[in-house]
């Protein structure tokens, strides 16, 4: 199959860190348009977890009346992404005039341009079973082919050029995070979430914990109606012989692990620490543990799933 690797149009910068952002004194418009499979969908999924206001599927002829809507500051929409493409069909024709219309009309934007290889665009369509919009009677191929021709002007017209062609879904979403909204993640938030495992594992745990080799402080009488909250709790909790260093140890070795998660783009973990009922040992050793997370300088929060059940 003659499948030459898309190139970068004259006069059009590929992204990389080198590309001119907007700045955050003026309100941002961003149009992405460009090959249907290429990345269209989780680039606005990426921009929509950045706190951008997204539109997907828009009619070219409602884009000026939407960026009017726009406020630089206070409440309102300061970043607004738009997707535009040959879904909106007959309306997609519209699409250079439109631009034109934004630059008479002195509304700043940048137009994002997704393109892929052809057998990338093939794989990706057979893959999820659905026709090219495009396609009609004939091969994908055709669907492809006639989609290319239609986005010709515009690719050229874009300023902002992205080859997808060997991106995984975390390689586009890191370089829209890296350059388009020139933002990195928030930082890592992190749960510390102690349970009981007769009522069943958290269902949104990454890393389980089992304390129920520690002594239950259930079976002192004057500790059973207190919580691993207490202070007299933690104390027999923690003064059992290798809790402390259990704990520890176990902070220490998860650690670099929990840095690797923002590069990978995933900034909530959930550990969850258990002990039998959730009231006592997986209380205490969570909120201990917390306690050593944050001397680490990472975002912690607790919650206590099944401390209130009997």
């Amino acid at each position: 199959m003659d499948d030459p690797t898309p190139t970068v149009p004259a006069g059009i910068p590929e992204l990389d860190a080198s590309t001119p952002r907007n700045t955050a004194s003026r309100a941002q418009l961003l149009i992405i348009t460009g090959m249907s499979g290429a990345g269209r969908s989780q680039t606005a999924q990426s921009l929509e977890d950045l706190d951008w206001y997204v539109v997907d599927n828009l009619p070219p002829r409602m884009l000026q009346p939407l960026a009017r809507m726009m406020t630089p500051e206070g409440d309102g929409v300061h970043r607004l992404a738009v997707v535009v493409d040959v879904r909106s069909r007959s309306f997609f024709s519209e699409f250079m005039t439109t631009l034109d219309q934004l630059q008479e009309a002195h509304i700043e934007y940048q137009v994002l341009f997704l393109d892929t290889s052809d057998s990338v665009l093939v794989r990706r369509y057979e893959q999820v079973r659905r026709p090219h919009p495009l396609q009609g009677k004939g091969r994908i191929l055709d669907g492809i082919q006639a989609e290319r021709e239609l986005l010709n002007p515009i690719r050229d017209r874009a300023n902002i050029y992205i080859d997808t062609t060997n991106y995984s879904v975390h390689d586009l979403a890191r370089k829209i995070r890296e350059v388009v909204a020139d933002e990195e993640p928030d930082g890592l938030n992190i749960t510390v979430m102690s349970f009981g495992f007769k009522y069943g594992l958290p269902l949104d745990a990454d890393h389980v914990v089992d304390v129920r080799f520690f002594a239950n402080p259930y079976w002192v009488t004057e500790l059973r109606h207190l919580s691993g909250k207490d202070e007299a709790v933690a104390k027999y909790v923690l003064s059992q012989p290798g809790a402390r260093d259990f704990a520890e140890n176990y902070v220490n070795t998860i650690a670099p692990v929990l840095n690797g998660y923002l590069r990978e783009l995933k900034p909530f973990v959930t550990i969850a620490v258990g002990c039998t009922g959730g009231r006592h040992r997986s209380v205490a050793i969570c909120e201990y543990m917390a306690k050593l997370l944050r001397e680490k300088d990472f975002s912690v929060r607790t919650a206590h799933r099944d401390l209130g059940k009997e």
